[in-house]
C-alpha cells in the first residue's frame, strides 16, 4: 500500500523502469484477468446450466450496457490522471479534493444513467434486431444490471483512485473475494438452491450485485481500518461536493475518453446487428468470441493504463526524462505478453470455446470467427500504450478523434462491405483492419506533435 507521506512512488524505483512497470503490471493484469472471470464465470453458468439462448440473451445486452456507461468510465480515467499527477505532486489535499468531486459525479451520473438504461432497455435491444425468442430474458437482465449501477460505479470508480497511486494490490484483493463470491453463488440464484428463488438468466445479474457490494464493503473497510488517504471517512465526507473548476478539468480529459467509449460500442452494435442478421446461434458465437478476446485484451488495457499512470506520476513530479523510457518499457512488454498469449489461445482455441458453447456446430463457427481477427490484438496493444502516454499529459482529444476514425471510418465500413461479399465471416475483418490503421494514425500524431509539446500539471 502506498504511503500518504509519499513513500511507494513509482517512479521512485532505482530498479529499470520496464522491471518496476513489469511488476506494476502483475496485479494489474490479475485484476482485470478476474475482473473477467467473474463475467466468463456467468456465461458458462448460463450456457452449461440453460443453454445456448441463455448465452445469447446476456450477449444481446453487451453493446447497450458498455454504450450507458462509458461517460461514467470517461470520468474514471480523467480522474485516474489527476490522482496520479497530484500523488506524484505530494499534494494530498488535492488528491482528496479529487476523489471527492469524482465521486460526487460519478453517483449523481451513474443514477442518471442506470435509470435511463433501465426504462430503455427493451426498446434498444428491439432497436437493435435482437432475435424474438432472446428479447424478454435480455430486457429484463438488462434492468437488473442498470439498476443496480451506482453502487458498482463507486466500486470501479475506487479501484481507480487506488490504482492511481500505484497501488494495484488492493483492488486485484477486492476482486479476488468478488471473484470467489460469484462462483460461489451464481448457480444458488440461477437454479434456487437451498430454497433461494430460481431466477434463471437473472440469477446471474443478481449474484453480480451481490458479490460487488461485499466486495466494495470489505475494501472500504480496510482502506478505514489503514487509515488509507483515501479512506471513506469523515475527511473524505467533507471533500463529497464538486469543486466545479476541477470537474471541468476532469471533465475535459474524460468526456472525450468517454466519447471514444462511446464510439467503440456504437460500433458494437453496428457489429452486433449485423450478426443479428444470421440468427440466434450466430449471436451465441459472437458472444463467445468476446468472452475470449476480452481476455486477450486485458495485458494490452493493463499495460495502457500502467502506462499512463506512470506518465502521470512522472508528469506530476516532474521527472520528464523518464517519460521514454516509459513509452519503451510499454511497447516491449505489449509485444512480449500479448504475443505469448495469442499464440497460447490459437494452439487451444477449440477447447477455450468448449467452455462456452457445446454445441459442434456453433462453436466450430467461433473457432473460425476467432481465428480471423485474434492476432491483431497485439497492434491494438501497441496503440493502447501511445494512447495511454498521450492520455497522462491531458492530450485526449487527437488521440480520441483517431479511435473514433479507425472505427468509424474502417472497422464499421470493411465488417459491412466483407458481410455482403462473404457472409458472417466478413464481420471479423472489420477488427484488424480498424487495428492497423489506429496505431499509424496514433503513432504519426505521438512522433509528429505530442512529443514536441510542454508537460505540465494539470492541477
Amino acid at each position: 500500500m502506498t504511503s500518504a507521506s509519499g513513500r511507494g512512488h513509482l517512479l521512485d524505483d532505482p530498479r529499470p523502469v520496464w522491471r518496476v512497470l513489469f511488476i506494476f503490471l502483475i496485479p494489474l493484469m490479475l485484476s482485470n484477468l478476474l475482473q473477467g472471470l467473474s463475467s466468463t464465470a456467468s456465461a458458462i453458468y448460463l450456457g452449461r446450466l440453460i443453454g445456448v439462448h441463455a448465452l445469447a440473451a446476456v450477449s444481446a445486452i453487451f453493446p447497450i450496457i458498455f454504450l450507458l456507461v462509458s461517460f461514467i468510465i470517461g470520468l474514471a480515467s480523467g480522474s485516474t490522471v489527476l490522482i496520479g499527477q497530484a500523488y506524484g505532486a505530494r499534494d494530498n489535499d488535492k488528491l482528496k479534493t479529487i476523489a471527492g468531486t469524482t465521486l460526487t459525479l460519478t453517483v449523481l451520473l451513474s443514477i442518471v444513467v442506470g435509470g435511463l438504461g433501465g426504462l430503455l432497455a427493451e426498446p434498444l435491444l428491439s432497436a437493435l434486431g435482437t432475435p424474438a425468442d432472446i428479447l424478454p430474458a435480455s430486457a429484463s437482465y438488462c434492468r437488473i444490471v442498470f439498476y443496480t449501477m451506482p453502487v458498482l460505479f463507486v466500486y470501479l470508480i475506487y479501484t481507480t483512485f487506488l490504482r492511481g497511486t500505484g497501488d494495484a494490490k488492493t483492488p486485484m484483493y477486492a476482486l479476488v473475494l468478488s471473484t470467489i463470491l460469484i462462483l460461489a453463488i451464481t448457480p444458488f440464484f440461477i437454479l434456487g438452491w437451498l430454497g433461494l428463488p430460481k431466477l434463471g438468466i437473472n440469477g446471474a445479474a443478481v449474484a453480480n450485485v451481490v458479490a460487488n457490494v461485499l466486495s466494495l464493503g470489505a475494501m472500504l473497510a480496510y482502506l478505514a481500518r489503514i487509515k488509507h488517504p483515501l479512506a471513506f471517512d469523515g475527511a473524505m465526507l467533507r471533500h463529497l461536493r464538486i469543486d466545479w473548476p476541477l470537474a471541468w478539468t476532469i471533465t475535459r480529459i474524460g468526456v472525450p475518453t468517454g466519447l471514444n467509449l462511446i464510439m467503440v460500442s456504437l460500433s458494437e452494435i453496428a457489429v452486433l446487428s449485423f450478426v443479428n442478421r444470421f440468427g440466434s446461434t450466430a449471436t451465441a458465437a459472437y458472444g463467445a468470441v468476446n468472452q475470449i478476446v476480452s481476455y486477450v485484451q486485458f495485458p494490452a488495457i493493463s499495460i495502457g493504463i500502467a502506462v499512463s499512470i506512470f506518465g502521470s506520476q512522472a508528469i506530476g513530479a516532474q521527472r520528464l526524462e523518464r517519460i521514454p523510457q516509459i513509452v519503451r518499457s510499454g511497447v516491449v512488454l505489449n509485444y512480449a505478453i500479448e504475443g505469448v498469449l495469442i499464440g497460447i489461445v490459437y494452439l487451444f482455441s477449440y477447447h477455450v470455446i468448449s467452455l462456452f458453447i457445446i454445441e459442434p456446430a456453433t462453436a466450430a463457427i467461433a473457432q473460425r470467427l476467432l481465428h480471423i481477427t485474434l492476432w491483431s490484438y497485439v497492434i491494438f496493444g501497441n496503440a493502447r500504450v501511445l494512447s495511454g502516454l498521450m492520455l497522462s499529459s491531458g492530450a485526449v482529444v487527437w488521440p480520441t478523434l483517431i479511435s473514433i476514425a479507425s472505427i468509424w471510418a474502417v472497422e464499421v465500413p470493411v465488417a459491412y462491405v466483407l458481410m455482403k461479399r462473404i457472409g458472417l465471416d466478413g464481420v471479423w475483418y472489420g477488427y484488424p483492419a480498424a487495428f492497423i490503421a489506429g496505431l499509424l494514425m496514433q503513432l504519426t500524431y505521438y512522433k509528429l506533435f505530442w512529443k514536441k509539446r510542454p508537460l505540465r500539471r494539470l492541477v
